[in-house]
């Protein structure tokens, strides 16, 4: 299978979950990197520059055999079965991952509601005020409801929820964002133990080294 995946030079979650789960499996893709300036043009016709069609005129995209496929969830979810991060035939655990990437989804738009159209003093003091308010009881959410005696977010096996937790929580935490400070995760040691044991994977590690900029932040995990 030819495949695609479209997205801006970020290591961001949405984009890095399908990505990671082929290569951790060593399925081949093209990983397509576009301009803020071509993602422009997209947003008013729904096309790459050459063509390529992008449905819903929003990215990430991923391209398989030609067709086009849109919005977080399907691309990580097509990704993951085709990996073996994702179950095919079980679909308790297939819904207990989507709550997951459905809350991951949840708190990065709560994060980014909060800079919209406001000025960057009001920004900071709106995700300032975001942790004691709706991010901390997100978080709190979160973590009481990964799995208590496992390794993972849901069970023994690592899936396409544990790496959209760990990129997520390492943007959060990087210091990237004003407002939020790098010891937010400070007593979530489930989120923690996630996103360390993510990081701890090799291919993990080799894909980070191969495609994440050198400015880089990894984010603030701490280790129980």
């Amino acid at each position: 299978m030819k495949l695609t995946l479209i997205y801006f030079d970020l290591p961001v979650w949405r984009a890095e979950v399908p990505k990671i789960s082929l290569f951790m499996s060593d399925i081949p893709f093209d990983n397509r990197i576009i301009s803020f300036e071509e993602f422009h043009r997209v947003r008013e016709t729904g096309r790459l520059d050459d063509g390529t069609s992008i449905p819903f005129h929003q990215l990430p995209c991923l391209v398989a055999n030609g067709t086009s496929i849109v919005q977080t969830g399907a691309i990580a979810r097509f990704c993951g079965k085709l990996s073996g991060l994702y179950p095919v035939n079980d679909i308790f655990t297939a819904a207990a991952i989507d709550q997951f990437i459905d809350l991951a989804t949840d708190i990065t738009e709560l994060l980014f509601s909060m800079g919209r159209d406001v000025s960057d003093d009001i920004k900071k003091l709106k995700r300032e005020q975001l942790i004691d308010g709706e991010l901390g009881k997100k978080l709190a959410v979160l973590e009481s409801n990964i799995c208590s005696d496992g390794t993972w977010t849901t069970s023994n096996q690592l899936s396409i929820a544990d790496i959209a937790i760990w990129r997520l929580m390492g943007w959060l935490s990087s210091g990237s964002l004003e407002g939020i400070p790098t010891d937010i995760l400070l007593g979530f040691p489930k989120i923690n133990r996630v996103c360390s044991n993510v990081e701890a994977e090799e291919k993990v590690k080799e894909w980070i080294n191969l495609t994440y900029p050198k400015s880089y932040e990894r984010g603030n995990f701490f280790k129980s």
